[in-house]
């Protein structure tokens, strides 16, 4: 695993100016995913923002219009959980080069009950990482046109205790809620870092980043009105959590970051400063079951049978 460190101080408030890019998130419309949105709005970025939610995704760009003047924001109808319908979100883009695709979008259930997309598959796995693989292979098209382009991957603390079962990937045969999401965040990362080798060995200027939020609490999140209300009475219930921990719009920077920063390279990990809870973004070193070659390429595999749609990177 390569781990470098920036060489030049990073100001979480002053971004870097994108004008003229154009930036994917998926999930944009609440949480972390909508903080993302909103701070690289205030580059000059054209931010489109991916859910399945049209009413929410209206109330976000709104939101963000409010606090960025000017902002460039639009509304791309995104489920990712129905796999049949993501080739036809692809091509309602209408671009000619996509320059980041943040895969933000998440699903964590706490029903005891296993529940299914309609194509069959457990709904956290095939959101959180299913229809995020398939729309990377779908998109790679427009982002090897944009030179130096981002994927960014949003991972999970919860990924840090799991190991996948690459025999039940789905959890059939033993569903726990919280085990299935942090497995299905491991997914994620696994295919994030096994991304960074396939698009090194082809040699293009495209990278794969995996970034993580830390603990970031919506109690400890500034409100935005019409997406996210905190009264008083929780800003103060909350206050001893955050001499740990943070709200989601600090738990976006890492992300922020590895979109942004040119010192950013692909196969790196970043989150926050402090234990990776809170603070500044910081690339730090990713537990070696994360990066393992050997089970991230037959997950690769795997996905592409699961998803049925064919792995546009060759594998390293």
């Amino acid at each position: 695993m390569r781990r470098t460190f920036p060489t030049q101080a990073w100001n979480v408030h002053r971004l870097p100016r994108a004008d003229g890019k154009n930036f994917l998130v998926t999930g944009g419309n609440a949480g972390i995913g909508y903080f993302v949105c909103e701070q690289l709005a205030s580059t000059g970025a054209h931010i489109i923002l991916g859910s399945r939610n049209t009413a929410k995704a209206e109330a976000a760009m709104v939101s963000i219009r409010s606090r960025v003047p000017g902002a460039h924001v639009s509304h791309l109808p995104l489920d990712l959980a129905d796999l049949s319908s993501l080739k036809a979100s692809v091509d309602a883009l209408r671009l000619n080069r996509l320059d980041a695709l943040v895969l933000n979008a998440g699903v964590l259930l706490d029903q005891p009950q296993r529940q299914e997309t309609p194509e069959g598959h457990e709904l956290m796995f095939a959101t959180n990482h299913l229809g995020h693989f398939a729309l990377v292979q779908l998109l790679a098209p427009l982002l090897t046109t944009a030179p130096g382009s981002r994927i960014v991957t949003t991972g999970s603390f919860a990924a840090r205790s799991e190991r996948l079962d690459l025999a039940d990937l789905q959890s059939v045969r033993n569903y726990r809620a919280k085990r299935t999401y942090g497995r299905s965040k491991l997914a994620q990362m696994l295919s994030g870092f096994e991304l960074d080798r396939r698009l090194r060995a082809a040699g293009g200027t495209t990278l794969s980043v995996v970034a993580h939020p830390g603990g970031a609490l919506d109690s400890l999140t500034p409100s935005r009105p019409t997406v996210h209300t905190r009264t008083t009475g929780q800003r103060l219930r909350a206050l001893p959590a955050g001499l740990l921990l943070q709200g989601k719009e600090a738990g976006a920077w890492p992300t922020v970051r590895a979109v942004l920063d040119p010192d950013v390279i692909g196969g790196q990990l970043w989150g926050p400063q402090a234990f990776g809870l809170r603070g500044m973004p910081r690339p730090e070193q990713a537990p070696a079951h994360m990066t393992d070659p050997v089970v991230a390429a037959r997950l690769w595999d795997i996905s592409c049978e699961l998803t049925g749609v064919a792995s546009a990177f060759a594998r390293a």
